[in-house]
């Protein structure tokens, strides 16, 4: 017997990713799939493509899930995951939290998020669940905030960097697919909407910003302005992330990506190019994070795709599970 893990949140995008990739782990048995039901039935009648999963999908008990697992995945909406979340915890099972309830100091969430966090003393607790920089953290954390789908993406592409030389400038430029906005009724996501066009949302007034920064804050500890503008392209998923930086000092083709292949050297899921931009059909279904890098000067810019419900989230969440257990990194993914 594996892992004892339950999903809740089973029914949306990501928590539906995570049943798919959890299904064929070797090392964990799904105990508990939990979502809000009209009526609970098999996971297999909900989504008929997984006809191998038959475990029945519940109305969400917290006690009767923790009876079962060990560890939970919350694949919940922000503000609904906060109050899970301490529940799972008081009961001494070990969360990896989807949503941004735990990701952001608690004033910096009430300003993003528009509500004011139930239980600020727990954040201090969480460990921000970016796999490739935080693996020690990672290995003894009982609460994980796992990252967005747009930081991650920006994040990995910045961190060699940022820990070798001072970037003066940051702007970046992110294209998502409309999974990225959640599974639900929304007349903007429509395919009549959104088929043939690309459009801006939120510009630098979107909520993954203050994740970057602090991120950025953590890697130099120094406060950096960011411009991000994200953009719906008309796909099901995947990120595109365009990063342009200057720098301070020169850097050299040849000496900027031997700096990210030995950063990443350790990393299976990351791939590194300066010949060759990534695209987002590279990666589909992976839980890759492609960089193309290409410097000139003290001016550099970075391609960064990867599957926003893979690696952007479930995925993550998965490789952060098997850090915590010591299993191989890789156990369970697609590279």
């Amino acid at each position: 017997m594996g892992v004892p893990v339950a999903v809740v949140g089973a029914t949306g995008y990501t928590g539906c990713e995570l049943v798919r990739i959890l299904s064929k782990h070797r090392n964990v048995e799904i105990t508990s799939l939990t979502a809000l039901l009209k009526k609970e039935q098999p996971f297999n009648l909900i989504f008929p493509r997984y006809q191998e999963i038959s475990l029945l999908c519940e109305n969400l008990e917290v006690e009767r899930v923790a009876e079962r697992c060990e560890l939970v995945f919350l694949a919940l909406p922000h503000k609904v995951s906060m109050e899970i979340a301490f529940r799972f915890l008081t009961l001494n099972k070990k969360v990896i939290d989807l949503s941004a309830d735990y990701r952001l100091p608690p004033e910096i969430y009430e300003k993003y998020y528009g509500v004011k966090h139930t239980y600020p003393e727990i954040i201090s607790r969480a460990v921000y669940g970016l796999s490739e920089l935080y693996r020690e953290e990672i290995k003894k954390a009982n609460l994980i905030a796992n990252p967005g789908c747009y930081p991650t993406s920006v994040l990995l592409a910045l961190a060699p960097l940022l820990e070798e030389v001072e970037v003066e400038r940051i702007v970046i430029d992110s294209k998502t697919g409309l999974t990225g906005a959640g599974r639900k009724s929304d007349i903007h996501l429509n395919f009549c909407e959104v088929e043939g066009s690309v459009r801006a949302y939120k510009v630098n007034e979107h909520q993954h910003i203050p994740e970057i920064e602090e991120q950025v804050y953590r890697l130099t500890g120094k406060r950096k302005e960011i411009v991000f503008v994200p953009h719906i392209v008309p796909i099901s998923r995947g990120i595109l992330s365009t990063i342009y930086l200057w720098l301070d000092k020169a850097i050299s083709q040849k000496e900027i990506i031997r700096l990210y292949e030995e950063f990443y050297r350790l990393s299976p899921f990351l791939r590194i190019s300066g010949d060759y931009m990534p695209q987002i059909k590279d990666v589909l279904f992976t839980n890759i994070c492609a960089l193309g890098i290409k410097t000139e000067g003290q001016r550099v810019i970075i391609v960064s795709v990867l599957d926003n419900l893979v690696k952007g989230a479930a995925g993550q969440a998965v490789q952060n599970m098997n850090i915590i257990y010591g299993f191989e990194e890789t156990e369970g993914l697609d590279v």
